[in-house]
């Protein structure tokens, strides 16, 4: 008898293991991020840079009594003590009470700017004197998304700041900050912080230690700071300290945001009188920001 052939059964294929029994856990991708693993054309690590600016961000977050909210506690304080001090019986400048006056510039130079290059100094510097500087060599990120993300982080507190101190200053009695121009008030702030995030990016290049830092903050910043108008016009100096002052960038960026509080400084009534210093700003960052990026690249006083 001929042997029947047993018809062979289709073999369903073995069930694929369950991701957590088998130990492989699907990664999920950030959202506007592609999968891991999956090639891209884009020329910008925009994970890395995303993750080293929130790295940055949190960093002065996690002491926000100190970074944010004690430079508004100490404008305010010079906001008082130069009004009981200057703008007693009723002092008008540019048409306004001295409180209105000086506010603006308080918020620019003494809370915005300030803070903006502490924060891009601190970064590099201490990664230098504590020997962590590699961490921030050895990323898969370029210099200029190396300096995007200091950078970006110097802004983001120094808006911080100047929000602050806005909010403590609208309760000040005597002052007012409606703005006639928003367009300067964006502008020369965002001007202001990046001119002082670069500058503390070059600085933290250049320092070994923090005497350095601290030596240019104290003879640099705080006296081109202090003496470019942020308490007074320059129409009451003389002719040549005039125009020392208007060779100070600093002065610049003050008269432009108190231009847009005021509608009025010492640059110009006008937005195109007010203009071309706005583009002469733009300009300057872009010089400080080309040569930040090319010491960064140089590894000059970073890989040594």
């Amino acid at each position: 008898m001929a042997d029947h052939a047993i018809p062979s059964q289709a073999q369903s294929p073995e069930p694929a293991p369950h991701p957590v029994a088998s130990g492989t856990v699907p990664i999920r991708p950030r959202r506007g991020f592609a999968p891991h693993g999956t090639p891209q054309l884009s020329n910008v690590n925009r994970l890395g840079l995303f993750t080293l600016y929130m790295k940055e961000v949190r960093r002065f977050f996690k002491v926000q009594t100190q970074t944010i909210w004690a430079p508004a506690i100490t404008t305010l304080l010079f906001l008082t003590v130069f009004t009981v001090a200057m703008g007693r019986s009723g002092r008008m400048v540019l048409g306004v009470p001295f409180a209105t006056f000086v506010a603006p510039g308080l918020i620019v130079s003494t809370g915005m700017m300030q803070n903006a290059f502490a924060n891009s100094s601190f970064s590099l510097l201490v990664g230098k004197i504590q020997g962590t500087i590699i961490d921030y060599l050895m990323p898969p990120l370029s210099e200029g998304e190396l300096l995007a993300a200091i950078l970006g982080a110097a802004v983001t507190r120094a808006v911080l700041v100047g929000l602050a101190i806005a909010a403590a200053m609208a309760f000040y009695p005597g002052v007012s900050l409606y703005m006639h121009h928003p367009w300067a008030v964006f502008w020369f702030g965002m001007m202001g912080s990046l001119f002082m995030g670069s500058i503390g990016v070059l600085s933290s290049i250049w320092a070994e230690k923090f005497d350095h830092n601290a030596a240019i903050t104290n003879f640099v910043i705080a006296p081109l700071s202090l003496l470019s108008g942020t308490f007074y016009v320059i129409d009451n100096l003389a002719p040549l300290f005039q125009t020392i002052s208007r060779l100070n960038p600093f002065f610049y960026i003050i008269s432009g945001f108190r231009f847009g509080f005021l509608g009025r400084s010492d640059i110009g009534d006008t937005n195109t009188a007010v203009l071309h210093a706005a583009l002469g700003l733009g300009v300057l960052n872009l010089a400080l920001i080309a040569l930040s990026y090319g010491l960064l690249k140089s590894g000059w006083r970073l890989k040594n």
